[in-house]
């Protein structure tokens, strides 16, 4: 998601042209242009994608049958803000393009009733709030309201509108913007009116920013209910470069208390350095009734944030995402004749497993996943060897699998090597024994093949 005028002085953003190729399904964007904080709602056989403003639309749209292949609409859902923005606010100051209208929820109130909320400047405050919109069809064009729906500039302001329904009643998650102003950020929630334009009852904090991976800030909530318990997914670190996360939090009441994953869903590592950045996200159901997950990450010259779609697993009551390694740390697999010790250099956790020098040594790792096929299997590792190239040999399930080969990187410079592994649904176990020269092993990574 955006951020405070501050923060986004820092980055300029490439507009990108409106013609929006189909993607083909597989690791790269479904929308290859700028498409940042997108959501998604599906009406009839119709999904709509709406996106952070962009190339002087403030919302921009796309529209799809499968997720897959796109259509980017050439007209803005919102062309006119509510009376409560401030007209004169654009980034970079004195510009013409970026009015700052951000992060769009989308959805319906009845058969031809739709409402958008949105984030933008507030005249009065100079802080960002979440306006209301309304329109009689999912194109647009929506119609602001004249008053914002949250303005909360005491405490940053308010950005990163979502909804969610249950029982008949429908509630608004969103961010308050503290990170603007050296406060905790916190995810709330709270019931609104049927129409979506009215804030009802009390508001609940959730979750605020408390881990080493989350920075100063967790924004962008989406929550949804799956196997009788409340996922909350959000955002968070600085969006404008790789060290932007996904990550979610649980819980089996809907105001909580929620406990927040170990460590985050979505990274650049994760996804091997394929998508920069992934954030912005929300959940829902695609053409074959499973879940999907769409999200933004940044073009490799972080110009632009493209769209993603990926299959949405469950697993044990967590999610995994399609191409999103899951990490298992060396020093919590078990192992034989070799040894655990702190390091230096960057170790993931702090900790690698070495001494994998005798031909009974072993390194083994239980594997789980949500189902059978092809993964793709990085392992962090150094590789200080005088004799150059080492090498580990690969078991998986007690069969041989080859190696697992390491380039000479030097000691306590921890970088991957990868390789396709074929694993079953449920358990497996996956092993190291000794090979060529000498490497250590920080952790390893395993994730499903996009496609």
């Amino acid at each position: 998601m955006l951020h405070l005028p501050a923060v986004l002085a820092a980055l300029v953003m490439a507009a990108a042209p409106l013609a929006a190729p189909a993607a083909p399904a597989g690791s790269g964007p479904v929308i290859d242009q700028n498409f940042a904080d997108p959501d998604v709602l599906k009406v009839g056989r119709t999904y709509y994608a709406y996106a952070t403003n962009s190339d002087g639309r403030n919302i921009r749209w796309a529209t799809s049958t499968d997720l897959v292949s796109w259509t980017v609409q050439e007209s803005d859902a919102l062309p006119t803000l509510g009376a409560w923005v401030d007209p004169d606010w654009t980034f970079p100051p004195g510009g013409t393009g970026d009015r700052g209208v951000w992060a769009p929820e989308v959805f319906a109130t009845g058969p031809r009733s739709f409402v958008m909320w949105y984030t933008a400047h507030d005249d009065a405050s100079g802080k960002q709030c979440i306006g209301a919109a309304t329109a009689t069809t999912p194109g647009g064009p929506f119609t602001p309201q004249d008053t914002a729906l949250v303005c909360t500039p005491e405490i940053g302001g308010a950005i990163d509108a979502s909804s969610y329904t249950e029982n008949g009643r429908r509630y608004l998650l969103w961010k308050n913007d503290g990170n603007c102003c050296r406060q905790d950020t916190w995810l709330r929630l709270q019931q609104v009116s049927a129409d979506g334009l009215r804030r009802v009852g009390a508001e609940t904090p959730l979750i605020k920013q408390n881990k080493p991976f989350e920075g100063t800030l967790v924004e962008a909530p989406t929550l949804i209910k799956r196997g009788g318990r409340y996922v909350l997914f959000y955002s968070a670190n600085f969006f404008g470069n790789g060290s932007y996360v996904s990550s979610y939090a649980t819980a089996d009441r809907l105001r909580g208390p929620y406990t927040k994953a170990a460590s985050p869903l979505m990274t650049t590592d994760a996804f091997a350095g394929a998508v920069r950045g992934p954030g912005g996200q929300d959940v829902v159901t695609g053409p074959d009734g499973r879940d999907r997950i769409v999200f933004h990450g940044w073009n490799a010259g972080f110009e632009y944030r493209a769209m993603y779609s990926r299959r949405l697993d469950w697993l044990d009551g967590r999610p995994v995402v399609e191409g999103a390694g899951i990490r298992y740390e060396a020093e919590d697999a078990d192992f034989a004749r070799a040894n655990a010790r702190y390091a230096a250099g960057g170790a993931s956790n702090g900790a690698v497993v070495g001494g994998i020098d005798f031909d009974d040594s072993r390194v083994s790792f239980t594997v789980r996943v949500p189902r059978g096929g092809e993964y793709r299997l990085s392992t962090r590792y150094a590789n200080g060897s005088d004799g150059g190239a080492a090498s580990h040999r690969l078991t998986v399930n007690g069969a041989a699998a080859g190696s697992v080969d390491y380039p000479v990187t030097g000691w306590d410079n921890w970088q991957v090597s990868e390789r396709q592994v074929t694993l079953r649904a449920g358990d497996n176990l996956i092993s190291y024994g000794k090979g060529a020269n000498y490497a250590e092993i920080d952790a390893i990574d395993v994730a499903s093949s996009a496609h």
